[in-house]
């Protein structure tokens, strides 16, 4: 499953911060079989984006609890166009 995850830093990020706490967060996603496709920074509303494929919801959910200290987040589940326009068919 494709993950576009949007989210807003809880405090004012430092250098350090972004290093330590994110690359955590990331790597531990990572172990759990999780692949970071696309990991952005934003202007605008979110200050960030980021676009995961996880095995499904719950294994997407238990990495992003772990980062609410770190920032809040709004989670989509994205389906390829593709494979949206044969529902159309159906």
């Amino acid at each position: 499953m494709i993950f576009i995850t949007l989210y807003q830093w809880r405090k004012k990020l430092t250098k350090d911060m972004a290093a330590a706490q994110g690359g955590k967060i990331v790597e531990q996603m990572v172990k759990e079989g999780a692949k970071v496709l696309g990991w952005y920074w934003t202007l605008g509303r979110c200050d960030g984006v980021m676009v995961v494929e996880a095995k499904d919801e719950k294994a997407m959910m238990k990495a992003l609890l772990r980062a609410g200290d770190l920032f809040s987040s709004e989670t989509l589940v994205a389906v390829p166009r593709e494979e949206a326009l044969k529902l159309l068919e159906a």
